[in-house]
Order: C-alpha cells, then structure tokens, then sequence
C-alpha cells in the first residue's frame, strides 16, 4: 500500500498521521510531502515516512502514485492552508485515482459542519477508515 501524507503550516498533523499511519500499515509506503520546508522536517522528525519531499510540484508527482492520500481538507482546496495550497496541487490531489482521507479542520475562515468531535476523535476515525481500506474492508 502506497500511503501519501499532504500537510502544510507547521506541519504538526501530518506528523500525527504519519505516526498514526505507521502504526495501522507498518508495511506501508509511507511518503510525506510538506507544501513548505518546516512541514516537511517536522514530518521527518517523526521517522515515520520512506520517502519525504517539498513543494509544488512534490504534491503533483506524489499524487499520480499514492493509493491513499492522507491529509487536512484544506489539501484539496485551492488557497488553503493560508495560501500555500495551489490551484495546481488541490487539483492533483482531488483528481488522483487515490483514496483519499481528509482530516475536516475548522480554521482559516471554514467552517466543516457536523465536526463535532474533538482531533483525536477524528485521527482515530481516520486510522480506523485506513485499515479498512487497507484488509480490504470497504467499497472504493
């Protein structure tokens, strides 16, 4: 399986996915990919990911390859995550063949109704959706 981490800012939830993605599939490909260089390293602290990579167009490429993308929802909207989400890679991630699981976040002027539980609610959600996908437990 052929796991992508999208993260941005900071980079401190794709961190916390990496980690929790490594622990549901620890024979995943786990690559992580920050739109700028402080989401990246802090996504290589967690020495969770196989392969890591920056920018622009590291989301284009890394996109065409994943099975599943895992990510903030901001990843598939244009000018999200403060702007440092193009046109170009909301677009690679909303029109890749891959699965994708979005982490509903309410910042940035967006408000994602019905989240009403709390982040680690829904990361265990999200990990929970990844095995399933991963046994093979669940239409595509």
């Amino acid at each position: 399986m052929r796991i992508l981490v999208i993260d941005g800012q900071g980079g401190r939830l794709g961190r916390k996915l990496l980690e929790s993605a490594r622990k549901t599939c620890p024979e995943a490909e786990i690559t992580a990919v920050g739109t700028n260089s402080t989401a990246t390293g802090n996504m290589m602290n967690s020495n969770c990911a196989d392969h890591l990579a920056t920018g622009e167009n590291a989301v284009i490429v890394a996109c065409r390859s994943a099975q599943v993308i895992i990510g903030p929802f901001g990843i598939a909207t244009a000018d999200a995550l403060m702007g440092e989400i193009s046109p170009a890679m909301a677009n690679a991630v909303a029109s890749s063949a891959a699965y994708r699981i979005l982490i509903p976040m309410n910042l940035c002027n967006t408000y994602v109704a019905g989240v009403a539980a709390g982040s680690a609610a829904i990361l265990e959600d999200a990990m929970q959706h990844l095995r399933q996908i991963t046994d093979g437990r669940t239409d595509r």
